[in-house]
């Protein structure tokens, strides 16, 4: 299936021209993640990654996030633009979600400012805003995008959109 992109509004980006390989920024946006009742994390200095299908991932200086109820796994991963990677089980209280967040310890030459810095699963969290706006997670059970009014897809995750 071929996607057809949605043409951007004024104020909005489409992730169609978003590049590949992928790019990071910084961002000054508010930044909030939201679980079991606490704010987990939160910040106006995060990074976003932006490549071409995909809603923007953001990531929290370490500073900025409550790393007491990150749990280090043994899960790593690797990213052919952004380097190797590793999982964080999240618990507050007594809810516990594996895999719920993840690191770059070993960040490609162009992303080695990412390092260290924390992402969060939005589809696993209780609620994640940008500028106090309610993200909806980008589709599937992969991937970390954080959707928001100013971003237009369609978005890859779905099924069916794997060769996106």
């Amino acid at each position: 299936m071929k996607p057809n992109p949605i043409p951007p509004q004024p104020g909005q980006e489409s992730v169609w021209d978003y590049p590949r390989p992928a790019r990071l920024e910084d961002t000054n946006k508010q930044l909030r993640v939201i679980f079991n009742g606490i704010v987990l994390a939160e910040t106006n200095k995060g990074k976003r990654v932006l490549e071409t299908s995909h809603p923007p991932v953001y990531y929290f200086p370490p500073e900025d996030v409550k790393v007491e109820h990150l749990i280090e796994t043994s899960k790593n991963g690797l990213c052919e633009w952004k380097g190797r990677y590793q999982y964080y089980d999240v618990k507050v209280g007594e809810k516990y979600l594996k895999y719920a967040a993840w690191a770059y310890f070993n960040p490609t030459p162009d992303f080695v400012s990412l390092e260290k810095y924390y992402a969060f699963m939005p589809n696993l969290m209780d609620a994640c805003y940008v500028n106090d706006e309610l993200v909806t997670p980008q589709p599937g059970d992969f991937y970390g995008g954080w959707i928001t009014a100013d971003i237009v897809g369609p978005f890859k995750g779905s099924p069916g959109t794997m060769w996106w």
